[in-house]
């Protein structure tokens, strides 16, 4: 009767052996994916060529790909192939209409942006607030928010589609996390913020000192004008939709090279790398393209906040100017905003500009920044220029020791002698000075390391060191092989003299023989005699 550890461990063999042929079915299945897309989906930029790892660890296992053996060929594995392309390919669908629902979610929230821009432009100038074109307006505002709505929900539907392909068919309320939860909810809340136009059926309450007149009630009170300028500024926060379109539209994110050798760096393509692209490849198109739409923005914003007062900040002019010597830090102190809605926009463009500021900063250092060979030239011709100085202040040296020298030997005038040691420790002076500048330059250039060149540098130490390394080892061998010879000769001398001692004893003992048998007798014939004598002298 087998004991149940036997039992156990056979368990255990059968359980690893089960494991082995699931991983190396998970291979061929990940094998066979990469195939396909090299046959079928030649240069596609938008599939992800990094889920072949996470397709064995997801799976576990225990798919019915996974079961099919590798000796087989038949219906079996081109059933296999025909479900991973088909995989693959409603992948590639799902991140087509992501890219397009995000493109009909930008244009959307930035058309209701506009009409809520046009609304409060115009309302009091073309039409009155309750009449049928501000309630058309209005309804088209809310229209817009509505379908701007359906379509983030239209989003985050492909997005979980997309997670539920990427890992093989999974549960959908597993891709439901607390973080994509709460990021759904945060966006609905931002993209529902809209002026819901109160003052539809009220009449029309105008400043005659302003110069740009507010579209609201005058049978409301100065906390609902809020709530409504309050919503009309929070409706920018829809802008957030930028960097979701220029993250799943860049050439960066499109790029198979790019997808291929980030997946091989553990690089994620996020908005802040796509961000860093465009920096480094066009620095100062990118911070001019910002910098004139937040400024234009945040000038609209303030205008909208200043209106219901009579100082000059509700005019778009002035608004401009002060938004501008905010943003550049510098506040002359000529106009100041009074609302504290106002004082809130001022404060944000002071911030940005600080930021852009420093960014600005950095892109022109970079763009007057010498280049390495510019750098190589320049500091060259310094040591040139450099290198004739020192030759000249050493001339002068010589020459005012000599002529101080002669001044000495002729004992001319004190006062010339004295002018000639002026000019010669002044020589000096400048010859020193000139040292220690070449000094500091060339340590400078020593400083400035040349990456390609160290590299080729340590190819060549390291190709020379693995030269030696194979002469040295060749030279070992020879050595073990000699050794091996002087072994075999000293085993082969050995048994020579061996040989040689075994004769030479034995010729030896032979001769030995010979000459003490003659004497053999006569010893015999003294040994009696003695034997007779001391029986005769006992007797």
């Amino acid at each position: 009767m087998p004991s149940p550890t036997r039992e156990r461990s056979k368990g255990e063999t059968g359980q690893a052996e089960e494991t082995n042929e699931r991983g190396s079915g998970g291979r061929l299945v990940c094998a066979l994916e990469m195939e396909m897309i090299n046959r079928s989906l030649q240069g596609d930029s938008k599939v992800d060529y990094g889920n072949c790892d996470g397709l064995i660890n997801r799976n576990g296992g225990d798919s019915a790909e996974v079961s099919v053996p590798l000796t087989l060929s038949g219906k079996r594995t081109a059933h296999m192939e025909g479900d991973n392309l088909h995989r693959l390919r409603g992948r590639n669908v799902l991140l087509e209409d992501k890219k397009r629902l995000c493109a009909l979610a930008l244009g959307t929230a930035l058309l209701g942006i506009l009409l809520m821009i046009i609304h409060a432009e115009i309302c009091p100038f073309v039409y009155k607030p309750g009449s049928n074109i501000a309630l058309i307006i209005n309804c088209s505002i809310s229209l817009s928010t509505g379908c701007l709505l359906v379509l983030i929900i239209a989003f985050h539907y492909k997005d979980i589609r997309l997670f539920i392909t990427d890992h093989n068919q999974v549960d959908w309320r597993i891709a439901m996390t607390s973080h994509r939860v709460l990021v759904i909810t945060m966006e609905l809340l931002v993209c529902v913020i809209h002026p819901v136009g109160t003052y539809w059926g009220s009449g029309l309450h105008v400043n005659s000192s302003s110069s740009a007149p507010l579209c609201f009630s005058s049978n409301h009170g100065g906390a609902l004008m809020d709530i409504e300028l309050l919503l009309s500024v929070l409706m920018f926060l829809r802008l957030y939709l930028v960097h979701r379109a220029i993250l799943l539209h860049s050439k960066v994110l499109l790029s198979a090279s790019y997808r291929s050798i980030g997946s091989l760096n553990n690089i994620n393509f996020t908005f802040r790398f796509v961000l860093k692209v465009l920096m480094n490849k066009y620095p100062a198109r990118t911070l001019l393209v910002f910098i004139l739409f937040f400024w234009l923005t945040a000038s609209w914003m303030l205008t909208l906040c200043e209106r219901k007062t009579q100082e000059p900040t509700g005019h778009m002019d002035t608004a401009l100017w002060l938004i501008a010597i905010t943003f550049l830090t510098v506040g002359y102190g000529d106009v100041a905003p009074k609302t504290s809605c106002g004082r809130v926009v001022c404060l944000l463009s002071g911030v940005m500009g600080v930021a852009c500021t420093a960014m600005l900063v950095a892109v022109v250092t970079k763009m007057l920044a010498l280049n390495k060979g510019e750098k190589h030239v320049h500091f060259f011709m310094l040591d040139i220029q450099i290198s004739k100085r020192i030759r000249h202040a050493a001339a002068n040296v010589l020459r005012e020791c000599w002529l101080l020298h002669r001044t000495n030997l002729t004992k001319g005038n004190r006062g010339e002698q004295r002018r000639h040691q002026r000019y010669l420790l002044e020589a000096i002076r400048v010859f020193r000075h000139l040292r220690l500048k070449q000094r500091k330059l060339r340590d400078y250039v020593s400083e400035m390391v040349d990456l390609p060149k160290m590299q080729m540098i340590m190819c060549d130490l390291s190709a020379n060191w693995n030269n030696s390394y194979r002469e040295m080892e060749q030279r070992i061998l020879s050595m073990e092989h000699k050794l091996d010879e002087l072994s075999r000769c000293f085993q082969q001398t050995s048994e020579l003299l061996s040989q040689v001692l075994r004769q030479r004893n034995l010729e030896i003992s032979i001769h030995e023989s010979e000459t003490v048998n003659p004497l053999h007798p006569e010893l015999l014939q003294t040994l009696n005699m003695l034997n007779h004598l001391e029986d005769w002298h006992t007797s």
